[in-house]
């Protein structure tokens, strides 16, 4: 058998294109592997606001239910801080079909001038239980 002497030093490797196509596509998973763990961590970021609104304005209820005023007043706005954050509250009181009783609304922003609130939670209270 005769060895051919081309054979022999012949050398294996990645052409230069391959090499390119091969980091381009890395490049791409990787970026795509960013952008999900940016939309994975802006959700957390979202779900950890609504909580802590949430908790903001069931706290703010419970002053409702505690205060003995009646009516209770409307369209009062105020702050809270909450995990290290200035919140915005506004207390809106809607009148029900029985005159001892209201529906309470508390929605919570966190910079005031939002339009839309982070959370809204509402409750009834009643002449009675107010005094």
């Amino acid at each position: 058998m005769a060895i051919y002497p081309m054979n022999k030093h012949k050398i294996k490797a990645f052409t230069l294109i391959e090499v390119l196509l091969a980091l381009s596509v890395f490049s791409l998973a990787g970026l795509a592997l960013l952008n999900t763990a940016d939309t994975h961590f802006n959700s957390l970021n979202n779900i950890e606001n609504k909580m802590i609104a949430d908790w903001v304005a069931s706290n703010q209820l419970v002053e409702v239910n505690i205060n003995k005023t009646w009516p209770p007043k409307n369209n009062q706005k105020g702050k809270a801080e909450a995990a290290g954050r200035e919140w915005h509250w506004k207390q809106l009181v809607i009148k029900t079909t029985d005159k001892d009783m209201r529906a309470v609304v508390i929605e919570v922003r966190a910079e005031e001038k939002d339009e839309l609130a982070l959370t809204s939670l509402m409750t009834y209270v009643s002449k009675g239980t107010g005094q």
